[in-house]
């Protein structure tokens, strides 16, 4: 499901939106289905998948249709092979993110505001990478 909303996020965009327009557009789709009643059952879910190796396995290769469809949509928009990929594995990164932090938060606040969030703090993040490095030699 998350699949066909975040590339019909992206497909959905404007013309002329960027790559951190489209992956904002496709977290913000994941508010349709990540409703606070939704809270519960993911925690039950990630308790089950934690014990099991097959369910585990299973969500990765779902990560990995989401992401694939995320770059197919990118491209469709005309974005290069390298950058759709890099956009795909930012957008799906931020996603996690996003949703580890919902899950941890309490009451009843949306999904759309964590996603924005996460989005914004790796890209923060990786702005980082071209800087000299500040770690000890």
């Amino acid at each position: 499901m998350l699949a066909g909303l975040f590339a019909g996020a992206v497909r959905a965009a404007p013309p002329g939106a960027t790559l951190t327009e489209c992956l904002q557009a496709a977290l913000a789709a994941a508010g349709a289905v990540l409703t606070p009643q939704q809270r519960a059952k993911a925690a039950r879910r990630i308790l089950v998948t934690a014990a099991n190796s097959e369910l585990q396995e299973r969500g990765l290769l779902k990560h990995a249709r989401i992401t694939a469809s995320v770059t197919a949509a990118l491209r469709e928009r005309g974005t290069d092979e390298l950058t759709a990929r890099l956009g795909a594995d930012t957008g799906m990164l931020a996603f996690s993110v996003a949703f580890e932090r919902w899950m941890k938060a309490n009451g009843d606040e949306p999904f759309p505001p964590f996603a924005e969030a996460a989005l914004s703090d790796l890209q923060a993040r990786a702005a980082e990478l071209v800087l000299p490095s500040r770690l000890p030699a």
